[in-house]
């Protein structure tokens, strides 16, 4: 049996028994390296009061934890259903090589899970987004920013 087919098999199985508890959503994910499983989870939201966590930040987190690291460079993430744009960007921040998914955002969608609206907001210009956004205080934003690049000590990420 193949990695990839392991893994899906066992984030689509995290999912199941997230979905039977009714307490979390129908979602789960394992990020793994290799042959090897580093972190897995499932939809928190609810549970933790919590709305990033979702099952792939979920595992992201604990992978992270099991490497001692922000950075899961050679990882992949296993997902019962395509990453959200929260998770895929966590998943980017991660530096995640790849994402393999079982079910679509629009599987996800006809089960009550509609992340189109994220989509469509996300490409617009700020000031013409549903949700309202206000500068203020790019000058004081502007010297720490100027400040970490110029600080030899700073660790990038």
């Amino acid at each position: 049996m193949s990695s990839d087919r392991l893994f899906i098999e066992r984030a689509i199985a995290l999912a199941a028994a997230s979905s039977r508890s009714g307490r979390n959503g129908p979602f789960g994910a394992v990020v793994a390296i290799g042959n090897r499983i580093l972190g897995e989870g499932v939809n928190q939201v609810v549970k933790r009061r919590d709305p990033t966590a979702h099952a792939e930040v979920v595992a992201l987190r604990a992978a992270c934890r099991a490497q001692g690291t922000h950075s899961l460079e050679g990882c992949a993430l296993y997902c019962s259903c395509e990453p959200c744009p929260l998770c895929l960007a966590a998943a980017y921040w991660a530096r995640i090589e790849r994402i393999v998914f079982a079910c679509t955002r629009e599987d996800a969608a006809e089960a009550g899970f509609d992340d189109a609206l994220f989509y469509r907001e996300l490409p617009l210009p700020w000031p013409e987004r549903r949700m309202k956004h206000r500068q203020y205080g790019r000058r004081a934003g502007l010297r720490v920013l100027r400040a970490w690049k110029e600080n030899p000590k700073k660790r990038s990420y």
